[in-house]
């Protein structure tokens, strides 16, 4: 009795285990394991993210173990913030043999500038909108009468004053 699928096209198995390598993927398989959509993998060979993957007979495309990596990394990059366009700067980062700790340390100082800058911010939108909240003295009154609706049409929503 044989144990398995057969690697045979019409059962669509065409991963093969060898010492820790797998080559030869199908982009569902490469979905799956890197935990993105399949037009995410799609749209990251537009853009080049990941190099465009050859393609067997069939049409179909063949994806190895280093694009599961390369998914991987991007994927992480991204949860800390990063933007394809920066994620794109440190994938070249990584392949440039002239390129050092001290180019990609300065990629991380400018995003963590850029983090500070996006809390301070936030933290703005967050003091204005406790005093808009303050300024509702009446909460069953008709909110035509609201003052926190009126100070969004007036200057304090532009900065220009405080609700009091």
């Amino acid at each position: 009795m044989q144990k398995g699928l057969d690697s045979v096209v019409y059962y669509r198995v065409y991963a093969f285990y060898d010492g820790g390598r797998m080559e030869g993927v199908h982009i569902g398989w490469l979905a799956k394991t890197a935990q993105v959509n399949i037009e995410t993998i799609r749209y990251y060979e537009r853009r080049g993210l990941i190099p465009k993957a050859p393609r067997r007979a069939s049409g179909y495309r063949q994806f190895s173990q280093k694009d599961v990596e390369r998914l991987r990394f991007i994927k992480h990059a991204k949860a800390l913030g990063f933007t394809l366009d920066e994620v794109t700067e440190l994938l070249a980062l990584k392949v440039e043999p002239a390129a050092t700790c001290g180019d990609v340390s300065a990629r991380i100082e400018h995003k963590l500038m850029d983090v500070e800058g996006k809390i301070k911010t936030l933290n703005n939108i967050k003091k204005a909108l406790i005093r808009l909240k303050k300024a509702c003295k009446e909460p069953g009154a008709p909110s035509k009468d609201c003052p926190i609706l009126e100070s969004l049409d007036g200057e304090e929503a532009r900065g220009e004053k405080t609700v009091k």
